[in-house]
């Protein structure tokens, strides 16, 4: 389930993108990072915006979402402690291809294009490390597309929740507790599924005692059982 850190030099250390670097290399990194507070609700960046930099979240939750030409909104990804935004525009800087809001209070490493590439240029080896974690983006993003065009919109929500709970979720006595943040709309456009199906398939799993909702957040009563209705 979801990790802590403690400090700005274990996130870095704990990241997909910098995995493996030591002690010296972090703090080089550290020293040209610049710490960023984002409030619950403000966005980072729009989509259509010209991005030169990527963010390294240490703490809060990032909601990533595309709109539609009719205004409808996408969303695409709920990251968190550890995982980064705006990988892409470090190599091929442009258009923001999302905008980034702050599911809840936020704070986030800023790296800039400029400098990436010459911590890179010192540290070839980590090359690697960034294409690894590019694909492993891509690789999820390919499941999504396969679960919405083969998976029912309860298999979606159980896949959706499970996902949430291994990267957010606390084991509690009752379960594991996630404090999503993300309203039951959200969860919708999560899941590419409309309110009315998303809350239908929640009820559903509510009534065979599989979770619980609170809020914001909801308890995981029985993982084995949404992983075997995700499937």
């Amino acid at each position: 389930m979801n990790a802590s850190y403690d400090n700005p030099e274990s996130i870095i250390s704990a990241s997909g993108l910098f995995a493996g670097i030591d002690h010296e290399q972090a703090q080089r990194l550290l020293d040209v990072m610049v710490r960023r507070r984002l409030s619950r609700g403000k966005v980072l960046f729009w989509e259509g915006d010209e991005g030169d930099r990527l963010y390294l979240i240490q703490s809060g939750m990032i909601k990533l979402g595309r709109t539609s030409p009719d205004g409808r909104e996408n969303l695409l990804a709920v990251l968190g402690k550890g995982e980064f935004i705006g990988e892409l525009t470090l190599f091929d800087p442009g258009p923001r291809t999302a905008t980034a809001t702050a599911v809840t209070d936020s704070g986030l490493l800023e790296l800039s294009h400029a400098a990436i590439g010459e911590w890179l240029d010192q540290n070839p080896a980590a090359s690697k490390h960034l294409l690894q974690e590019l694909a492993h983006r891509l690789r999820r993003t390919n499941e999504a597309v396969t679960d919405l065009i083969f998976a029912d919109v309860p298999g979606r929500v159980a896949k959706a929740l499970l996902d949430l709970a291994d990267r957010f979720g606390e084991n509690t006595a009752e379960g594991v507790h996630v404090t999503h943040g993300l309203t039951q709309e959200e969860l919708a456009h999560l899941v590419g599924a409309s309110r009315e199906t998303v809350n239908k398939a929640l009820a559903e799993f509510i009534a065979r005692s599989w979770i619980r909702l609170e809020g914001r957040g909801v308890y995981l009563l029985d993982i084995e059982r949404l992983a075997r209705r995700a499937a």
